[in-house]
This record gives C-alpha cells, structure tokens and sequence, in this order.
C-alpha cells in the first residue's frame, strides 16, 4: 500500500508540475541559449540544468533534459518494483540512441565528428556524444551495444555491432532498405519494432491496470498502422511489410492490417481505419501521401494525449500503473516541447511559430 500511494503521489505531483503555456510561451521568447537556459533553471527543472556546461546549445539542453526523463522513469521502476509496461517503455530509450549512431554513420560521420566532446554531466552519466545520453543503458545493462556502434568505422561495422541482440535483426535490415531507399526515416521504423516488440510482449503478459494496457495498444496500433502505410511508400513488398507487424492484442483486427498491406494505394489503405475504433482521426480526403502519413500521426499522437489526461481523474481513482505510466507519457511530452523550444531559439526561429509548433496539454 505505501508504494501505491507513493507512486501514486508522485504521478500527480509530476502532472501538477508541468509547465503552464505562459511558461512555455515565455521560454520561447528567450532571445538566445543564455537567457533560454536561465528561464528554464527558474523552473522545475533547476536540478536537471545545474551542470550544465557554456556555452549552451539545443544539443546541451537535450541531453539534460532526457537525463531528467531517464531518472524520473527510473524512480517510477522502482515504485512498480520493475513492471513489465513501464520496464517495455525503457527501450526508448535505447532504440533512440542506436538511431542516432546509425544515421551518423550512414552519412559517414566518424567517431570524432559524432564526438565532439566528453561531457561527465552526472556522477552516474557519462555522455558520449551530445545526443547519446548512457544513463538508459546503465539502467538496463545494454550500454555496450550503444559504445560498440558508436566506435565503429562505418556502418557496416556498426551494424555488426548489433549482431546477436535484440536490435541485431532490425538493424540489419534497416541498413539494406536505406541503401536502396536512402531515407533516414527507415532506421526509426526498424529500430522502432524493437521497442514495440517488448511492449507488445509486456501488454500481453502485465496483469495490472486493463486501462494502462489501453493506453499502451495504442502506441502498438499507431506503429502497426503508420509501419504499413511508410512501407507502401517506400515499396516494400507485402512480406517485408508484414515482418514490420506487431502481433498482439489490438483494437484493429489482423486481417484489416492485412487488408492494408495488400492495397496498392496509400490513400485506400488508410481507409480501411474506417471500420475500426480510429475511423475518427482518418484525415480527409484530398491529402498526399506523405501529408495522409502526418496527419495519421498528429490523430494518434492526440487521441494519445487524451486518453493520458483523462487518467488524472482524482488522486486515488484509478490504478498506479495507469496513472504513472500517464504521468511517465506527459513529461516525454514536455522533454519534447521544451527540446523543440531550444531548436527554434539556436534557429532563430519567431516565438510565435515555436509556441504554435507545440503539442498542447487541455
């Protein structure tokens, strides 16, 4: 019982502290990384930047910002005693930094150019590169694959790093489809159905919280949906596609993916969402095939975003893993919008295009 209400306490305490849209809006009028940095140390997030090293970049502020996340899903780990959803969510983690040494390494990018310095930011993180942030694979035992890909020559090599793990697979064949399609978005996909495996396998076997489980499918059904739709664009056959496909409870029913795959149109394809419980966020007709693709991801990304907000009812209403696994989606959402702030702020971009540029909590 301390535990649930610990955690439960503490899902609340994460929500109640996230940042206003005047904060936002007042973070996005900084005129430089300087003044950016200082705003966001008035904030909650004070302990995350009080390492941080000048001069300051969107780089810089990214890593703080995804040690904090990495640490706070840790405390939430612990409270659950190591659950299997919110353990699956971890990959993330991983997936992301294995995307980064991958796509550096398709461009050709040696070690020196992906490692511009050594920053010790932490007594317990060691960044190796200002987008590769250790403390994940610390967490879960997997830092290694991530140095091994991370030293090698090319991407070959980097590859072969992976051989024999989980991402070894994946890998691989995100390699062979680049070289033929050379678009970076395919080593996202790929790596993506590493993590979205373990959550699949997680949904399947957690006996807590059906609506935390809910909220989990969702995320399997958006990659499921937009992992077919990105193939047909690329002109994967049906087979490559279907190895794509997680299998596991899901609110879209196996053979309307399959119906999917099959239709040469992308455009036809979506419009099998017609007959399922997203028939609602199907963009309108009319759209491209890379704008059809977008607007499918903004509906999941907000019919998301819903379903995590609807979760904080009342303090003690719903279960521990639905709430903390909410409150764990809302700060993935803030690190988001806050790294997205410090990009528009180094790019000199207007403050009224990066506020309008933010997913918003209602």
């Amino acid at each position: 019982m301390p535990s649930k209400i610990f955690g439960t306490v503490l899902s609340h305490g994460l929500r109640g502290r996230m940042l206003t849209k005047g904060e936002l809006q007042t973070l996005a009028e900084s005129r430089d990384m300087e003044e950016l940095v200082t705003r966001i140390k008035n904030t909650v997030y004070l302990d995350a930047f009080a390492k941080l090293s000048r001069p300051y970049n969107a780089e810089k502020i990214e890593g703080a910002l995804r040690e904090y996340l990495v640490n706070t899903h840790a405390k939430m780990v612990n409270v659950t005693g190591g659950a299997g959803i919110l353990n699956a969510y971890f990959v993330k983690y991983i997936t992301w930094n294995l995307k980064i040494v991958l796509k550096g390494k398709a461009l050709g990018k040696s070690y020196e150019e992906l490692l511009p310095k050594i920053n010790l930011r932490a007594e317990e993180l060691v960044e190796l590169l200002p987008k590769i942030n250790l403390r994940a694979e610390e967490l879960v035992g997997r830092r290694d694959i991530v140095i091994k890909a991370l030293v090698a020559k090319n991407l070959e090599e980097a590859v072969a790093a992976t051989a024999g793990t989980e991402f070894g697979e994946d890998a691989a064949k995100a390699a062979t489809v680049y070289k033929d399609k050379g678009d970076m978005r395919i080593f996202d996909t790929y790596l993506d159905h590493v993590f979205y495996h373990d959550l699949g396998r997680a949904i399947t076997s957690e006996s807590q919280s059906p609506d935390a489980k809910k909220i989990a499918s969702t995320d399997v059904d958006s990659y499921n949906i937009l992992s077919i739709l990105r193939g047909k664009f690329w002109g994967l056959s049906p087979v490559a596609i279907n190895e794509l496909i997680i299998s596991t409870t899901s609110k879209v029913p196996r053979d309307t993916l399959q119906k999917m795959i099959n239709i040469e149109k992308i455009s036809e394809a979506v419009g099998e969402l017609a007959n399922t419980v997203y028939k609602d966020i199907i963009p309108q007709a009319g759209a491209n095939d890379i704008d059809l693709i977008m607007q499918l991801e903004a509906g999941f990304e907000s019919l998301s975003l819903k379903r995590v907000v609807s979760s904080f009812r009342s303090m003690f209403s719903v279960g521990i893993m639905l709430v903390m696994l909410a409150a764990l989606k809302l700060v993935m959402l803030e690190v988001r919008n806050l790294s997205a702030i410090a990009s528009g702020i180094e790019q000199k971009v207007p403050p009224e295009t990066i506020v309008s540029r933010l997913i918003r909590v209602e």
